[in-house]
């Protein structure tokens, strides 16, 4: 059989934010749609998308048209999918949102581009009050402005395996019993990644008559506890989903904290957002599509589930387990330093051969070295060198019991069989703690 060579592309798109979770999905549809994709990104990714041409693109420094104009020599339309949800030391919605894509539609008018799609946020409107939804709403009016060919597309939330939201929402769909925030009362309307993909795919094509503005949204609207019900369900998860309302002074401490740490979440302007609600009409996307996108109870395969389910339970867990060890290492630190009679600290360590003058030291310091191991568990990015520093230190007293204290394996408590197990947490840990588990 002869294979028919692919004809030559629609389009030449520029895809900014093509590393991106939503960025990678929409290089594939625009790909697989026949579209020349250049992919721009800040650095290039571990894996080159398929089909498309990879060029370095810095936002911090877009900030004026003319960094703008070599790039879209010879581009047909550009999408723009660059977006942050909260900001950081070296990611600013003023540059991001604002600054950097408002260059970038200047640029795309001096050099004629075809079409802009600019992938905004479902409530960046004259409602918008959140510093992230009022940075979209400044560079969608900017393009709207311009009179180019575009479209400002809103997409509600956005769920996919690998997205940083699927795997929040997974975990809690997941959990034994879910704390929500009173603002979960608000409708959601959560579309899959790859119908969301599909629409803006169709929408960077120049040939192709669109509305100015189009919300991304699922079929139909229903509070976040429901579409944790329906996860639930489609992750296999046996059980119906519990939920344990907190009260609203918990939740406002509880996001306070989260806006001091990197990446935790929610912070006070995620609840408000959520609170707000994020809802649309969906028959644009059902006509955009050809038909209805997929509800919440299909958004998980059949055959992807168990894996699914697994890795959402590992999100929660795997907390457990490092919380866990850390009191172990704290509570026996707080023992050794004098809730345990230090006399007969002392002579477990003679026993063990320990000179006189070497005791004291060797008690608070092994007792402060216990504390610090178990603070250090409890940091976000605690990783493979901490889990391997403890099981070393563990094998080592569980070799000098075995030498000096050997009557301790047969104690009826078992102190030093305790070891094993533990030994097996950090295996465990060591193995399945990865730099996307601790970020």
């Amino acid at each position: 059989m002869v294979r028919a060579e692919p004809g030559p592309a629609r389009a030449r798109v520029l895809l900014l934010g093509a590393t991106g979770f939503l960025g990678r999905h929409i290089a594939r549809e625009l790909a697989a749609a026949g579209h020349a994709v250049v992919a721009g990104a800040r650095r290039p990714p571990a894996r080159p998308l398929p089909a498309a041409v990879h060029v370095e693109v810095d936002f911090e420094q877009g900030c004026d048209p003319a960094y703008w104009l070599p790039l879209l020599d010879g581009i047909d339309a550009v999408v723009n999918a660059v977006g942050i949800l909260k900001e950081s030391a070296g990611a600013r919605f003023a540059v991001l949102h604002e600054r950097a894509p408002q260059a970038l539609f200047a640029a795309c008018r001096q050099a004629g581009v075809r079409r802009v799609v600019q992938v905004s946020a479902l409530g960046a409107d004259a409602g918008a009050r959140s510093a992230y939804h009022l940075s979209k709403r400044a560079a969608d009016d900017y393009l709207m402005s311009l009179g180019l060919d575009a479209v400002v597309v809103q997409p509600s939330l956005v769920y996919g395996p690998g997205g940083a939201s699927a795997r929040l929402f997974g975990m809690m769909a997941s959990l034994p019993l879910v704390p929500l925030p009173r603002a979960a009362r608000a409708p959601v309307q959560p579309i899959h990644v790859d119908d969301a993909a599909r629409a803006i795919a169709l929408l960077a094509d120049p040939g192709r008559r669109c509305p100015p503005k189009v919300a991304l949204v699922g079929p139909q609207p229903l509070p976040l506890r429901d579409f944790l019900s329906a996860l639930r369900t489609a992750l296999g998860v046996p059980g119906r989903l519990r939920v344990v309302e907190l009260p609203r002074a918990l939740t406002a401490c509880l996001a306070r904290l989260a806006a001091a740490l990197p990446g935790a979440a929610p912070d006070r302007e995620t609840l408000a957002m959520l609170e707000r609600g994020n809802t649309a009409d969906p028959a644009p996307v059902r006509e955009l599509l050809g038909g209805p996108p997929r509800p919440p109870a299909a958004f998980v395969a059949p055959d992807e589930a168990p894996a699914a389910a697994a890795r959402a339970r590992l999100d929660w867990l795997l907390p457990v387990l490092r919380a866990s060890l850390a009191c172990l290492w704290i509570g026996t630190g707080i023992v050794s330093l004098g809730l345990y009679p230090v006399e007969s600290s002392y002579e477990l360590l003679r026993r063990a051969g320990t000179p006189g003058w070497l005791r004291p030291f060797a008690l608070y310091g092994a007792a402060a070295l216990d504390i610090l191991l178990g603070l250090l568990t409890l940091l976000p990015r605690a990783g493979r060198a901490l889990w391997a520093g403890q099981a070393a230190l563990i094998a080592f007293y569980t070799a000098v019991i075995t030498w000096k204290l050997p009557e301790f394996w047969l104690h009826p408590y078992g102190p030093v069989l305790k070891n094993l197990p533990i030994l097996a947490l950090l295996l465990l840990l060591y193995q399945l703690e990865r730099p996307w588990n601790t970020r």
